[in-house]
């Protein structure tokens, strides 16, 4: 990246590593400069929460809003009815009205940690910076029911080429599989390009932001905007994110990574960044944390174990703006306890059995799975015969290991190697 930014924004952006491409640097550079931009990022509501492979692009709205500018974070609840197909081998199950609306409640939880909002357009306390840059919380399906459908395929659907829509790597690398992509899907990416429409209408957004896998659908509401409104408006997309050994970033042997803390203990997120690979933590540092550029740096050129300092800050850093400081230094102290002290830490993802469940005694198999240390029996099984099974730091060997109501009269500390964790006690 050689251009040189003048808007903060745009600086921050190159120099953390957040930039993948831009429909136009210097003409979005400039609006930064002159005035308060309104930028928006879209998210389905797919799941309950939020996992870590959002939070990159939830930093780059908080950015956003520590540099003066305006951010919306707009809920799909009208786009989740039909599903992106971008990149997808297959196509997403459908979900009712319902599950929708549960999924973006609980998706709301995390962003009030991260943004600032205007009054009534989050249900939560946090107070807005200022009524100029205050972020909104808006949903899709403000506009998108109520649709008519032959209105929206004369006004709109014309603006559209079959040929070009059918040209982008999202659907292209589908089709080239030869496998099915429905026309319910391939109407997503002209009801995105209306949402980023109908925001520069309603709300004067000029700026949408994503994955770099949204591009396609990012610069088909680009030109929408332009033929309806004669606007101009800008994409920017951030790199898609692995880890330095190839995995998707949010993704571990237990399953996502989420930000929600009834769906992931603040001490199993801590211990997540807290295992980042030496060669991931500068990177992270930048992406996930606002330290100052220099200290990731620094922190990041530790020698040998003294890198282990460097992971203990990001774990504290990403984990106290999740979920707060206090959160990060109970997770902190767990984790010195269970891992320096050989002790049975508080604040370890807790497994409680009844006396019905344990009965005359309970497989050691099932009590890792249902743990969460592995995901299946087979992988249970596995874990002890690879001799990565330990019941209260001790090797399990035995895979048909029964575990009786007296051994859990005290609970007991069940790992899966090195790092992970877990207690199980009776209740």
């Amino acid at each position: 990246m050689t251009y040189h930014p003048k808007s903060d924004f745009m600086r921050v952006m190159i120099e953390r590593g957040y930039l993948a491409d831009c429909t136009d640097y210097q003409a979005l550079d400039e609006a930064l400069v002159n005035g308060v931009v309104t930028a928006y990022i879209g998210y389905d509501a797919t799941a309950k929460s939020l996992h870590v492979g959002h939070l990159l692009n939830i930093m780059m709205l908080r950015w956003l809003q520590k540099t003066g500018h305006k951010p919306i974070t707009l809920m799909g609840g009208g786009t989740t009815k039909v599903g992106d197909p971008s990149f997808r081998s297959d196509e997403r199950p459908l979900l009712g009205p319902e599950q929708i609306d549960a999924n973006i409640a609980g998706m709301k939880q995390v962003f009030a940690k991260y943004l600032s909002y205007g009054e009534g357009h989050m249900p939560s306390s946090s107070e807005a910076v200022g009524q100029n840059n205050a972020a909104l919380m808006l949903n899709n399906a403000e506009w998108l029911d109520g649709l008519n459908y032959l209105e929206f395929l004369r006004d709109i659907g014309r603006h559209f080429s079959v040929n070009r829509m059918l040209s982008f790597e999202s659907v292209k690398s589908r089709l080239d599989r030869e496998q099915s992509l429905s026309f319910l899907e391939f109407n997503y990416m002209i009801l995105q390009a209306y949402d980023f429409l109908e925001l520069n209408r309603r709300y004067g957004c000029v700026l949408q932001m994503g994955g770099s896998d949204q591009w396609g659908n990012i610069v088909n509401g680009i030109d929408l905007t332009r033929r309806v409104l004669d606007h101009e408006i800008y994409g920017l997309t951030s790199p898609l994110l692995t880890t330095s050994d190839g995995k998707k970033m949010g993704k571990s042997q237990g399953g996502a990574m989420w930000l929600n803390a009834d769906m992931l203990s603040p001490y199993e997120f801590w211990q997540f960044w807290r295992n980042t690979t030496d060669a991931d933590v500068g990177r992270f540092l930048k992406l996930y944390t606002e330290l100052p550029i220099e200290e990731c740096e620094r922190l990041a050129a530790l020698p040998g174990h003294q890198i282990n300092d460097a992971k203990i800050v990001l774990a504290n850093e990403v984990t106290t703006l999740c979920h707060g400081a206090e959160a990060a230094k109970t997770a902190e102290a767990t984790a010195r306890e269970v891992f320096e002290k050989g002790g049975v830490g508080d604040d370890l993802p807790t497994l409680v059995v009844t006396a019905e469940e344990v009965g005359d005694g309970i497989s050691i198999v099932q009590l890792i799975t249902r743990s969460g240390l592995a995901a299946t029996g087979k992988e249970a099984k596995r874990l002890i015969a690879d001799k990565g099974a330990k019941l209260n730091d001790a090797d399990v060997t035995d895979g048909g290991l029964m575990i009786t109501q007296a051994d859990l009269a005290a609970p007991i500390k069940l790992s899966a190697g090195k790092k992970r964790h877990a207690l199980v006690t009776l209740g």
